[in-house]
């Protein structure tokens, strides 16, 4: 009898342990994000704001950066001021930033997650540690909307963790995204770019709002705009 209650006790503990992670899973990969798509649509102009969306539909980062030119312009902009080109996401790449996490290991080049603006996900991402690790750092996404149009998200990852909407695993950002967006207005700058009036990205500044993964942010609303027409980055 003694055996048999041990034996019971043994295989509600393997069906918790089993059990528990592919519960979560389920949810995180699975239902939670259907549930959410159900209430988000994959549009810029939906609910009036200037923001990426994620895969299910749930707005993300903020678009807070215009700028018109040519692509390789854009990437020696942020190479040559010590920035990274972020790796596309895959399965070697995604270990690789959870080994740079767990061990404090450095992978400057730590792919981001796919966000989307008019249905199509980032063209480039570029990216700067702040640490040993991808664990924190400055990066910015940017979209081509145009032959040398792009739309821009430059946010900064204070930690990785869950999706408060998902519970999928990812990096939360910091709420001060118009310091994330002026910095890489200067690096632009720094290139030869010139800056142009200000456009509004339609999200109410001064109030706390929510990314895909349900961090809170504060913008002033606007989009630096920037051109980098004539520049000769070299």
């Amino acid at each position: 009898m003694k055996r048999l209650k041990a034996w019971h006790w043994y295989s509600i503990a393997a069906l918790v342990l089993v059990g528990a992670p592919l519960l979560w899973f389920a949810m995180a990969y699975g239902g939670l994000p259907r549930l959410w798509s159900h209430h988000e649509h994959r549009k810029p102009g939906g609910r009036g704001q200037m923001v990426s969306f994620t895969a299910q539909g749930i707005p993300g980062d903020p678009i807070n950066l215009h700028v018109t030119g040519r692509q390789d312009q854009l990437v020696c902009a942020f190479t040559r001021a010590g920035w990274s080109v972020a790796d596309p996401v895959n399965l070697r790449s995604a270990l690789r930033i959870g080994t740079s996490v767990v061990f404090r290991r450095a992978y400057p080049q730590a792919p981001v997650s796919p966000l989307y603006v008019q249905d199509q996900i980032q063209t480039l991402a570029f990216e700067k540690d702040e640490g040993k690790s991808a664990d924190k750092r400055h990066h910015v996404r940017f979209w081509r909307i145009g032959a040398d149009d792009w739309l821009g998200a430059a946010t900064f990852d204070r930690g990785v963790g869950v999706s408060l909407f998902t519970l999928q695993i990812t990096h939360h950002i910091g709420p001060d995204v118009d310091a994330e967006r002026d910095q890489a207005g200067r690096i632009l700058e720094q290139a030869g770019a010139r800056r142009t009036s200000a456009q509004s990205s339609r999200i109410a500044p001064g109030m706390w709002h929510r990314n895909g993964g349900g961090d809170r942010y504060r913008t002033d609303g606007a989009i630096g705009v920037y051109t980098l027409a004539g520049a000769n980055c070299r």
